[in-house]
């Protein structure tokens, strides 16, 4: 009978294998992974503040931007800027005003945030956080 050897391990799928599996033309470890450290180039990307904070912290620093331009630095959709403006200014933290073809924003810094925890800073103080 055939003795598997000792670098030999049976696979999920019943397969033997040498502990080392083939992806896309190159061989890797399938043993213990190694922490992988935060990289903007990967799949899993997350921030600690929302893009209603994003959107607010560009809005703040240039009132009179188009939301085109507000989506490209934000990294969402025109329309997703669109929604998170019109949340931020129906709760009270901006201020919108037509100014010829354009929109100028105002960002009302004197709101508390809205998280429990949070809450009793302002978007001030948000503001002064992230722009130091």
């Amino acid at each position: 009978m055939n003795q598997p050897s000792k670098n030999t391990r049976k696979s999920a799928s019943g397969r033997m294998g040498t502990g080392k599996q083939k992806a896309k033309g190159t061989l890797r470890d399938t043993g213990a992974e190694t922490a992988k450290k935060p990289s903007e180039d990967s799949g899993n990307r997350w921030t600690f503040l929302t893009n209603h904070a994003h959107v607010l912290i560009v809005l703040h620093r240039e009132p009179s931007i188009v939301l085109r331009e507000v989506a490209l630095k934000v990294g969402i959709t025109e329309r997703a800027v669109q929604r998170i403006i019109q949340d931020l200014e129906e709760e009270g933290f901006i201020r919108r005003e037509k100014v010829g073809r354009q929109n100028h924003y105002e960002v009302l810094t004197g709101q508390p945030l809205r998280h429990p925890i949070e809450k009793h800073k302002s978007i001030g103080d948000l503001l002064r956080l992230v722009s130091e």
